[in-house]
C-alpha cells in the first residue's frame, strides 16, 4: 500500500496517516441499566442474522424470547393476484384522467385488489420463550445488565447473599448458534429451573440436559422447525421435574441454542443436531473468541466520536430521560449510531433473509404488521446505511431478496397490468409476495420492486463489481424497467408519459368536491423512481457495453416524462396536478424521493427544486409531520441533503425525545427497526456525501458537534474516509482509494480533483 502525502487548498500536511489511525482508540459503547425489565421491547437484543433473542435480564425469572429468521406462517399461496384484474386497468386510467377519482377507487378496491389476510395468517413469529427461574433470590444487590456493542455480548450481573452471579449471552454467526453462560464466584451456588413455552401445538421433549421442541407453525400452514436448547453443567445435579429441567448446586452452566426450519428445504431435526454436534465439545471461550472475531471484522470498521464521555456516568435509560427533559447528549447519539450498525450486523448477514420491520426480533404470534417487508420505504430504509457505514456484506440479503421477487413479480405484471417485466406492491414477505392486496390508500402502488432496484445499482456504485452488475444487478433492473416501458401511458391532458393507477404512499388529497381520494395518474414519487430506474439501467448498459437498443427506448421514454413541478406556494407538487392535501402533516414525504434517497435534487444541480424541497419539508413539519420514528429518521436524511446540519441535529433530538425506547430501539409506535437504521444513514450523510461524482466532506456538520471524528465510512467509487474536525472545522482527512478512481473532493466551496491508484492512502491536514 502506498501513502500519498499532499497539501490541499494551500494547507500544509504534517501528520502521517498512521498517526491519525492510531489517534482515537475504540469507543466504549455499552447500553446498560441498573434494573431488569418486564417489557419485551426494552430487553437487550442479540443476533447473528439467523438466530436472535431479546433478553429481559430478570434474576428471579429470566425470560429469553427466542427468534429464528424463517419462523413464518402462510406460504407461497397466501397472496395471489386477483383474477381478471388486468381487464380493468385501462378503464381505471381513463377515469383518473377524467378526474373521477372516487369512481376509480371503488373499481380498484373491487376489481384489482385482493383482501388483506387477518393478523397471524401470514406472519413472522417468535421461536419461543426460554424461562430460567432461580429460587431464593431474596436480597439481590449490585444489579447491572448491559449490551456491549464492541463485543456483541449481553451480560447480566447481580449479587445475592454475598455471591456474585454473572450471565453472558451472544449469538454466533460462524457457529450458527446462540451461547449463554451462567457463572458464580463461589462453587455450587447456581440453582435454576428452566423450560420452553410456545403454543399448544408445540411438541416438547425434555431430558436431563436438553430441551427439544418442534412445530408446524400456523396450524400446519407455515414452516416446520426443530430447535434444541442444550445444557452443559460443571458440578451440580441435573434432572427433569414437572416438565422442567432443574439444575442444583452447579458451578457453571453453558447453554447452547440451535434452530432450523424447512424454509430452505432442509430437514430441521437432522440439521439442528448437525449444527449442535459440531460445537458439542467446543469450549465456551473458543466459541466466544470466534464470535467476537467474526463480529468485530464488521463492526470495528467504523469509529465515531463526538463525545469524550465513556458512558459510565449514567445508565442508558437515565441518559435518555435527561434528553427527553431537554438536555442534549452527544454520547447518546454516538451510542445510537453504533447501535444501528450493531443491529444490522445482528439481523442481516450473507445467506440470511433481510431484516424485517423488527429486524429478527418479534414477540408472540402476531407482531405489528406481521413483521413483513414494507417496500414503500421501510425495508429500503433498513439498508440506506449499509454501504456508507462499511457494512456492504450486510446489504446482500436485501439484494438477493429483490432478485427473488422476480418469479412472482412477472405473474403480477402480466395478470394485473398486462405488462412484461416484473412488479411488486407495498408489502412482501418471505414468500416473495408481489400481489396487490388491501385498500387503495396503501396497496395500489406498483413501485416496490422499482424502488428496491435502486439498492442494486447503489451496491455497484460503492463496489464497482462488474461481474455482479452483469450477472445480477443489471438483469433485475432491466426487467423492472421493462414493466414501466409497457405500463406508462400518455396523459391526454398534458401529453406526458405517466404511470398509474398509483398513489403517493398512504396519503390522500381532496377532490374539487372536497372528498378524500388517493388514486392518481403520475404521482411525483412514481415519476422520480422510474426516472432513477431508467437512468441506472442506461448507466449500467454503458458500463457493460450492452443493450444499446433497450437504452435508446429508455432514453426516449425519459424525454416524454413530465418534469418535477413547483406549486403556486413554492413547494414541490406531490401529485401530477396541484391538489389540496387532506393531511398536510402526513408521515410519508414521498414526493421528496428525488432529494433522498435519490439525488435528482441538489443545491448545485437544481437550485430551484432544492429550495422547493426545503419549503416542502418545512410545510410538512409545521403541520406535525415526522411523528413516527421512521419518518423522523427520514427527515434527518432530508436535512443532511439540504445541507442544514442544525436542522438535521434538531431532528436527531426529536427522534430521541419522542421515538426512542430506553434500550434505544426505535418506536413507530410500536417498535420498528427502520428508525434505528435511518438515523445511521442520516448521521453519516451529515458528515460525508458522495453524489454527483464528488465527495463532500462535512456537508451538514451541526454546531453542537464542535469537535469529533468518524473513521472508516465509505464513499461511492470505493473510497474509505477518516475525518477529524475541531471547533467546527475540518482538521485532518484520510482517504483510502480501494479501486484507484479519480478523487473529486469538496469541502465548503473548494473542490479538488486528484488521480489515485488502487490501495493509495491520501492524507491531508487543514
Amino acid at each position: 500500500m502506498i501513502k500519498y502525502i499532499c497539501s490541499f487548498f494551500l494547507l500544509i500536511f504534517f501528520i502521517s496517516c498512521n498517526q491519525i489511525n492510531e489517534e482515537i482508540p475504540q469507543s466504549n459503547l455499552k447500553i446498560w441499566f441498573e434494573q431488569p425489565t418486564s417489557k419485551w421491547n426494552q430487553g437487550l437484543p442479540i443476533g447473528n442474522g439467523n438466530l436472535g433473542a431479546m433478553i429481559y435480564g430478570t434474576p428471579e425469572k429470566e425470560i429469553i424470547c427466542l427468534n429464528e429468521e424463517t419462523i413464518w406462517t402462510g406460504g407461497k399461496d397466501s397472496y395471489v393476484d386477483k383474477k381478471d384484474a388486468g381487464k380493468y386497468i385501462d378503464t381505471i386510467q381513463k377515469l383518473l384522467f377524467a378526474g373521477k377519482y372516487k369512481v376509480a377507487e371503488k373499481l380498484v378496491d373491487n376489481k384489482v385488489l385482493n383482501k388483506r389476510l387477518s393478523g397471524g395468517k401470514n406472519t413472522y413469529q417468535m421461536l419461543g420463550n426460554l424461562f430460567v427461574e432461580t429460587p431464593n433470590l431474596d436480597s439481590v444487590t449490585n444489579y447491572k445488565r448491559e449490551l456491549d456493542l464492541n463485543q456483541s455480548v449481553a451480560t447480566t450481573t447481580f449479587k445475592n447473599k454475598g455471591v456474585t452471579f454473572k450471565r453472558e449471552y451472544f449469538s454466533s454467526f460462524p457457529d450458527k448458534a446462540m451461547v449463554y453462560k451462567f457463572t458464580a464466584d463461589a462453587k455450587g451456588k447456581i440453582n435454576i429451573s428452566t423450560w420452553i413455552k410456545r403454543s399448544e401445538q408445540t411438541k416438547i421433549i425434555i431430558s436431563e440436559n436438553r430441551i427439544e421442541f418442534s412445530e408446524h407453525v400456523g396450524n400446519g400452514h407455515g414452516v416446520t422447525y426443530h430447535a434444541i436448547v442444550d445444557f452443559k453443567t460443571k458440578g451440580g445435579i441435573s434432572k427433569v421435574e414437572k416438565e422442567k429441567i432443574t439444575i442444583s448446586n452447579a458451578d457453571e452452566i453453558i447453554i447452547k441454542v440451535v434452530a432450523v426450519s424447512n424454509y430452505r428445504g432442509l430437514d430441521p431435526e437432522k440439521e439442528s443436531n448437525l449444527v449442535l454436534n459440531k460445537i458439542e465439545n467446543t469450549s465456551y471461550n473458543e466459541l466466544l473468541d470466534r464470535h467476537v472475531s467474526d463480529y468485530q471484522a464488521l463492526f470495528n470498521r467504523v469509529d465515531f466520536k463526538i463525545s469524550k464521555k465513556t458512558g459510565e456516568d449514567f445508565p442508558t435509560d437515565v441518559r435518555l430521560k435527561k434528553v427527553k427533559k431537554g438536555i442534549s447528549d452527544n454520547y447518546l447519539t454516538q451510542l445510537q449510531y453504533q447501535f444501528g450498525r450493531y443491529l444490522l450486523i445482528s439481523s442481516s448477514r450473507p445467506g440470511t433473509l433481510p431484516a424485517n420491520l423488527q429486524g429478527i426480533w418479534a414477540k408472540g404470534f402476531t407482531p405489528p404488521w406481521n413483521s413483513d417487508y414494507h417496500t414503500n420505504i421501510n425495508v429500503q430504509m433498513n439498508y440506506w446505511m449499509a454501504e456508507m457505514a462499511n457494512l456492504s456484506e450486510c446489504h446482500e440479503p436485501f439484494l438477493d431478496f429483490v432478485n427473488n421477487l422476480r418469479k412472482k413479480g412477472r405473474v403480477t405484471a402480466r395478470k394485473t397490468y398486462n405488462s412484461r417485466g416484473f412488479v411488486a406492491h407495498h408489502t412482501s414477505d418471505v414468500w416473495h409476495t408481489t400481489a396487490a392486496f388491501g385498500k387503495s390508500r396503501y396497496a395500489m402502488w406498483p413501485m416496490g420492486a422499482a424502488w428496491a432496484c435502486e439498492h442494486l445499482f447503489t451496491h455497484y456504485e460503492y463496489t464497482e463489481d462488474k461481474e455482479y452488475l452483469k450477472n445480477k444487478a443489471y438483469p433485475i433492473m432491466k426487467e423492472a424497467a421493462l414493466f414501466f416501458v409497457d405500463f406508462m401511458v400518455t396523459n391526454p391532458n398534458t401529453g406526458f408519459l405517466v404511470s398509474g393507477p398509483s398513489i403517493s404512499p398512504e396519503n390522500n388529497f381532496l377532490t374539487p368536491a372536497g372528498k378524500k381520494a388517493t388514486l392518481n395518474m403520475g404521482p411525483t414519487m412514481d415519476r422520480t423512481i422510474i426516472f432513477e430506474l431508467f437512468n441506472n439501467c442506461i448507466k449500467a448498459a454503458e458500463i457493460l457495453n450492452t443493450d444499446a437498443d433497450f437504452s435508446a427506448i429508455l432514453k426516449s421514454k425519459i424525454e416524454q416524462m413530465p418534469p418535477l413541478e413547483i406549486g403556486s406556494d413554492g413547494r414541490l407538487l406531490e401529485w401530477a396536478e396541484e391538489l389540496k392535501e387532506a393531511e398536510p402533516g402526513h408521515r410519508h414525504i414521498s414526493h421528496l424521493y428525488a432529494l433522498h434517497p435519490s439525488n435528482q435534487i441538489s443545491k448545485s444541480q437544481t437550485p430551484e427544486l432544492f429550495e422547493a424541497a426545503k419549503k416542502t419539508l418545512e410545510g410538512r413539519l409545521s403541520h406535525g409531520g415526522g411523528h413516527t420514528g421512521w419518518s423522523r429518521a427520514w427527515i434527518i436524511n432530508f436535512y443532511a441533503r439540504l445541507l442544514q446540519g442544525d436542522k438535521a441535529y434538531e431532528n436527531i433530538l426529536a427522534l430521541q425525545r419522542k421515538s426512542t425506547l430506553p434500550n434505544l430501539l426505535d418506536v413507530h409506535p410500536p417498535f420498528q427497526i427502520d428508525g434505528n437504521f435511518g438515523v445511521v444513514s442520516g448521521i453519516t450523510e451529515m458528515l460525508l456525501q458522495s453524489h454527483n461524482d464528488e465527495i463532500h466532506i462535512l456537508p451538514a456538520l451541526p454546531s453542537e458537534w464542535q469537535s469529533g471524528s468518524i473513521k472508516g465510512i465509505v464513499a461511492k467509487k470505493g473510497f474509505e474516509i477518516d475525518i477529524t474536525w475541531e471547533l467546527g472545522k475540518l482538521k485532518t482527512l484520510v482517504v483510502t482509494s480501494k479501486l484507484g478512481n479519480t478523487l473529486k473532493l469538496r469541502y465548503n466551496e473548494d473542490v479538488k480533483e486528484i488521480e489515485t491508484k488502487k490501495g493509495e492512502v491520501l492524507t491531508f491536514d487543514y
